[in-house]
């Protein structure tokens, strides 16, 4: 039997390892990545004002996140040879793409909350009702 019969359809070695879709999913959804692909789906920005836009992002956060859409093809990095350096951050078109899906799902949870928040307060409710019955 091979390893990837043994393992689960979500189980991986290592991120290197998992089914590509699914890593590149991870990079996209992450809590970092959602909010720069949002960002960046406005405009170009530059390092410091995204992370001004972002807000609570560490310097060293953003950077590995910027750095791992671009690896995806998603951000492209423009670094202009001028004094005081400049580098501005933009979507990709498939970046663009991958943003408006994720836009999407922001929007859909945005107007859904209500519902979430009364299925979250009927299951509390029941859960309380099952503790206090034991």
């Amino acid at each position: 039997m091979g390893k990837a019969e043994i393992m689960g359809k979500y189980e991986t070695v290592d991120a290197e390892g998992m089914c590509p879709h699914r890593l590149v999913l991870e990079h996209v959804t992450s809590r970092w990545g959602v909010l720069v692909l949002m960002e960046l789906l406005e405009r170009p920005y530059r390092f410091s004002e995204l992370r001004r836009a972002i807000g609570r992002v560490s310097e060293k956060m953003l950077t590995q996140t910027l750095q791992t859409l671009e690896r995806d093809g998603l951000v492209h990095r423009d670094a202009k040879p001028v004094i005081p350096p400049r580098v501005d951050y933009s979507l990709t078109d498939i970046g663009r793409e991958a943003a408006t899906q994720v836009k999407a799902l922001a929007d859909w949870t945005a107007a859904r909350m209500p519902d979430v928040d009364q299925a979250r307060r009927a299951y509390d409710e029941a859960r309380a009702e099952r503790t206090r019955a034991q």
